[in-house]
């Protein structure tokens, strides 16, 4: 066999490319976060990246890319050579969007290459202290008796914490007012003041409103009891069999990376996350370390798909 048909064989078979990746990486690798500063998944990624690039040997830059409800920024990435210098560090809102978008720009099953769930985030439900509902039980009778009295605050339409409550509704067979906010901060506050009477909401911005006596907190919204509050049961333990609306964030590359370069990145990535560091300052801002491999976050991301396809539809939901 001449030399032209030995490489055209390894190129076929994927040897090539796997050596290709022998020097990966050769220049500083860029974060994209399809969010504004300061936000949850902005501080996740630059709480990891100086071990990142301790372990890596090259910077890492984070380019935050805001818009369209990180449909923008991930466009980038998917549209960014496939070499593992640019990756996506993304939300539950990228399986979403799938279902509540049309005419996404991209196809995330298709133009990404799942490298890790890096972190679960904690949200719980909480109720109005005038409500009474002193568990997840009295808050579905109550929901049961009154169709449509109560009405739940989520952070916008098709929000996580929108689905989280459609999903309830759905589960529990109750009927209850979705009220829409531009953002958390609003939420709250219209709660604590009791003009909505219950949100699914994250953690680490309302645990202080439940610590001082503003808000009743009745259990988590995640599949597992939280390393947070790990005396709060989950809302499938409370009453609602098999409820689950977990937030997270992951860790994505465009479609055709090498597998050697997804693996490096999944195996650098899932030892910072065991830093005791890197671990409790995740921790304190209500994210879970989890380093997921590549197979079983693409599984996953195949699940909550569908899984927030069936809400979408069974709702109607639509977005602003």
């Amino acid at each position: 066999m001449n030399l032209r048909l030995i490489c055209a064989a390894l190129l076929f078979s994927g040897v090539l490319p796997m050596a290709s990746a022998a020097d990966y990486p050769n220049k500083p690798i860029r974060i994209v976060v399809p969010f504004p500063a300061g936000g949850p998944v902005d501080i996740t990624a630059r709480t990891l990246a100086p071990r990142l690039g301790e372990a890596l040997g090259q910077r890492i830059l984070i380019d935050n890319r805001g818009g369209a409800g990180g449909i923008l920024g991930s466009d980038i990435v998917a549209k960014s050579p496939a070499d593992g210098h640019t990756l996506l560090l993304c939300t539950t809102g990228n399986a979403i969007n799938v279902s509540l978008v049309k005419n996404l720009p991209y196809d995330i099953r298709k133009d990404f290459t799942a490298v890790s769930m890096v972190a679960i985030i904690t949200s719980i439900l909480v109720v109005h202290p005038s409500l009474p509902a002193k568990t997840v039980k009295d808050l579905i009778a109550l929901a049961k008796a009154k169709p449509d009295a109560l009405s739940y605050a989520s952070t916008g339409n098709g929000a996580p914490t929108h689905l989280a409550g459609e999903l309830f509704k759905t589960m529990a067979g109750v009927k209850m007012l979705h009220v829409p906010y531009k953002g958390a901060s609003l939420a709250l506050i219209d709660l604590i003041s009791g003009h909505v009477q219950l949100s699914f909401i994250s953690a680490p911005g309302s645990m202080q409103h439940v610590e001082a006596g503003r808000l009743r907190l009745l259990a988590v919204t995640n599949a597992k009891r939280s390393a947070l509050l790990p005396e709060v049961p989950t809302i499938s333990e409370a009453g609602l069999r098999g409820y689950e609306s977990e937030g997270w964030h992951g860790l994505f590359t465009p479609a055709g990376t090498p597998k050697p370069v997804v693996d490096r990145l999944y195996r650098e990535f899932a030892a910072a996350l065991r830093d005791p560091k890197i671990s409790a300052v995740m921790l304190a801002g209500g994210a879970e370390p989890v380093g997921m491999p590549p197979d079983e976050f693409a599984v996953k991301l195949n699940a909550e798909i569908e899984k927030w396809a069936k809400v979408v539809k069974t709702s109607g939901m639509k977005v602003d």
